[in-house]
C-alpha cells in the first residue's frame, strides 16, 4: 500500500516538472519572436532621413544666388482717403529706397482714383507690399509675377565677352598686319560692326540688370464718394461776369484796332481829307 502511494506521488511530481518546463519554453519562444531593438547608429540614420524629408516637404531647398529674376506686381486697393493714403505710401517708398516713376489722378462723380508706379530695389519688394497692405481698407486684387531671365543674361554676357575678344584681335591686326589702305579700311569696317554689336549687347545687359535690380509695383488707389447729380445749368457769379465783361471789352478794342490797320489806306485818305477841309474852313473864316 505504501509503495503504491509513493509511486503515485512520484508520477505527479514528474508531471508537474514536465508541465513547468513546457511553459518555460513557450515563454522563451514568445520573447524571441519579437522585433529586435534598433541600434543607436540605425536610430540616428533614420532620424536624419526623416529630418531631410521634412525639409524637402517644407520647400526649404536653397535658392541659387546667381539667378536673375524680374519681379513685378499690379494691385488695386480701396482706401478711406486717396490723398492721405498716397502720402503714406510715398513715405514708405522713401523708407525702402524706392521712387514713384509716374502718377495719374482722376476725380469724378462716383470716386477718386490715383494710379502710380513704384520702382523699388528687389530686396525690399516683399516688405513694401506688406507695408502697403497694412494701410489700405480692402484689397481688390494683387497680382505678383516673376520672370526668370538668367538664361538670357548669361547668353548675352557670354556673347558680349566673345565680341570684346574679337574686337581685341581686330585691333591687334590693325596695328600689326594691316599694311595697305584696303586692309586698313576692311579691318576698320569689321571693328565698326563689332563695336555696334558690343554696344547692343551691353545695352541689353544693362536693361536686364536694371529690371532685375529694381522691381515694378503698379498701384491703383480708389475712394468712393457720395454721388451728386450734375446740375443742368450753372449760375455765374458776379466775379466771373466781371471777368467776362473785361475780356469782351478788350476783345472789341483789339478788333477795332486791327480793323483800322487792315483799312490803313482808307484811314490815311480820311485823315488827309479832314486836314484839307479844316484848312479851307479856316481860310473862309478869316475872309
Amino acid at each position: 500500500m505504501n509503495g503504491t502511494l509513493e509511486k503515485s506521488r512520484f508520477k505527479i511530481l514528474v508531471f508537474v516538472f514536465i508541465a513547468f518546463g513546457f511553459l518555460s519554453c513557450s515563454g522563451d519562444k514568445k520573447y524571441n519572436t519579437e522585433l529586435p531593438l534598433a541600434s543607436s547608429e540605425d536610430s540616428e540614420a533614420i532620424s536624419n532621413d526623416d529630418h531631410h524629408a521634412l525639409q524637402l516637404s517644407k520647400g526649404s531647398m536653397p535658392t541659387p544666388k546667381d539667378l536673375k529674376i524680374i519681379k513685378s506686381a499690379q494691385a488695386r486697393y480701396k482706401v478711406g482717403s486717396v490723398k492721405s493714403s498716397t502720402y503714406q505710401i510715398k513715405q514708405i517708398a522713401q523708407k525702402y529706397d524706392a521712387y514713384i516713376s509716374d502718377l495719374r489722378f482722376e476725380n469724378n462723380l462716383y470716386k477718386k482714383e490715383n494710379r502710380f508706379t513704384i520702382k523699388i530695389p528687389q530686396q525690399n519688394f516683399d516688405m513694401m507690399m506688406d507695408s502697403i497692405g497694412q494701410i489700405v481698407e480692402f484689397v481688390e486684387y494683387e497680382n505678383i509675377t516673376t520672370q526668370d531671365v538668367t538664361e538670357e543674361y548669361i547668353d548675352v554676357n557670354t556673347r558680349l565677352q566673345t565680341k570684346i575678344e574679337i574686337k581685341s584681335r581686330y585691333e591687334s591686326i590693325l596695328r600689326k598686319n594691316a599694311k595697305t589702305v584696303e586692309d586698313i579700311l576692311a579691318t576698320e569696317d569689321k571693328l565698326r560692326i563689332i563695336q555696334e554689336e558690343i554696344e547692343v549687347a551691353q545695352g541689353r545687359l544693362n536693361y536686364l540688370s536694371n529690371k532685375v535690380s529694381y522691381s515694378t509695383i503698379q498701384i491703383d488707389l480708389y475712394e468712393t464718394v457720395a454721388y451728386k447729380e450734375e446740375p443742368e445749368t450753372y449760375e455765374k457769379t458776379f466775379w466771373i461776369k466781371t471777368q467776362e465783361a473785361l475780356s469782351s471789352g478788350w476783345w472789341m478794342i483789339a478788333h477795332f484796332l486791327l480793323a483800322l490797320i487792315y483799312i490803313w489806306p482808307i484811314t490815311i485818305l480820311i485823315v488827309v481829307f479832314l486836314v484839307v477841309l479844316r484848312k479851307r474852313w479856316k481860310k473862309r473864316k478869316n475872309i
